[in-house]
C-alpha cells in the first residue's frame, strides 16, 4: 500500500514550545507531527492563505489492461 508522499524536514524549535505542542498532541490522541501540521494549517487559515487537502492514494487493486 501506496502511503500519502510527505516533506521531511528539520525543524529546531525551543524545547519549551516543543513540551506544549507534545502536550497539545497528547491531549488530542496526536503525534507531536500531526499536531504541528495543524496548528500550521489554521495559522495559515488565519492569514486567508486556503490550501488544498492532498487527495489520499487510490486503493484496490489497479485496472487490468486487456491485450486484444
Amino acid at each position: 500500500m501506496a502511503a500519502m508522499q510527505r516533506k521531511a524536514f528539520a525543524l529546531r524549535l525551543d524545547p519549551a514550545v516543543y513540551a506544549a505542542i507534545e502536550r497539545l498532541a497528547a491531549a488530542e490522541l496526536r503525534s507531536a507531527n500531526a499536531e504541528i501540521e495543524i496548528l500550521l494549517r489554521e495559522a495559515l487559515a488565519k492569514r486567508g492563505v486556503t490550501i488544498e487537502r492532498t487527495p489520499p492514494p487510490k486503493r484496490g487493486r489497479p485496472a487490468v489492461r486487456r491485450l486484444d
